[in-house]
């Protein structure tokens, strides 16, 4: 049966397979771990093939990916050469110990690597939490709308990661759940361009 979605993602302590859970719960998506060494499970490649969506998940290590991530983001380029994930949706989360931390820059390589496969790109959808009687606990805290973004304090276990962010990635799987509920619901309709002007 099909996949309609694969999270794949590189946690360095734990934090973001944690969100990569949490978007999976709210997704009823798949997990696929990059291992330490960069590299996914032999099977890996096939899931990402039969894939509805992919979800990138990366920490953000010194403002980017981690080096696990990009080993795989570059491995990559065999399915770039034939096309395979063109028209696929995508979307992306990271997590850091700061909460700024320079995570837009890892959310943009992840947007990216997506633009470079011809792929279909979904952000968070969410309104922010921004005003003065918001809380850390609330949901989109960090206000981030390209792709989804937690922090988590240097020093807490990915048990003590911060609730409001685990119920924001719940609510990110879901909306790209429903983003591919949507264009299968539309994948029949033929809709006739007007023909471009000479």
């Amino acid at each position: 049966m099909k996949k309609q979605i694969v999270i794949v993602y590189h946690s360095g302590y734990g934090h973001t397979a944690k969100i990569a859970e949490a978007v999976a719960e709210g997704s009823n998506g798949s997990l696929l771990a990059i291992d330490a060494e960069g590299n996914v499970p032999e099977d890996g490649w096939e899931q990402l093939a039969a894939a509805e969506a992919i979800v990138f998940g990366s920490p953000t290590y010194m403002g980017t990916v981690s080096w696990q991530f990009k080993k795989f983001a570059d491995a990559t380029s065999k399915v770039w050469m034939v096309q395979g994930w063109k028209n696929k949706l995508a979307a992306g989360f990271t997590n850091s110990a700061s909460v700024g931390g320079d995570k837009q820059s890892t959310l943009y390589a992840l947007f990216t690597l997506a633009q470079q496969q011809g792929m279909l790109w979904v952000g968070t959808g969410m309104m922010p939490s921004n005003m003065k009687a918001s809380k850390r606990d609330d949901i989109n805290y960090l206000s981030s709308f390209s792709g989804l973004a937690t922090a988590t304090p240097a020093d807490a276990s990915p048990d003590e990661m911060v609730p409001g962010d685990i119920a924001t990635a719940r609510l990110f799987g879901e909306r790209i759940a429903d983003t591919v509920m949507m264009l299968k619901a539309h994948a029949g309709t033929h809709i006739e361009r007007e023909p471009i002007p000479a």
